[in-house]
């Protein structure tokens, strides 16, 4: 009788170097407003998948995607003035 064997221990086996660094795990919390903007905005798209739209709906959409802008406005800011070059523009 052979025994089927699972690759599951393989897998698991290297789970201790697959954890995120810490430099991972502090970009992902600098990305993490756009993340959650990201989400409500699904959000609202779904609710509104199966039916027609409301106003209301309309306007939770509208209100969504402009806190997507806004915060991934704000990353981008943020990102251009950590790597802005000392001593303006060459």
């Amino acid at each position: 009788m052979e025994h089927i064997v699972t690759v599951q221990d393989a897998v698991t086996a290297f789970a201790p170097w697959r954890e995120p660094t810490d430099a991972e795990l502090d970009a992902i919390e600098v990305e993490m407003p756009v993340i959650l903007a990201d989400v409500d905005l699904l959000d609202a798209q779904i609710t509104v998948m199966d039916r027609t739209p409301t106003e209301l709906d309309a306007r939770r959409i509208r209100r969504a995607r402009r806190r997507v802008l806004a915060a991934r406005r704000e990353l981008s800011n943020r990102a251009a003035a950590t790597t802005a070059v000392p001593g303006g523009a060459a």
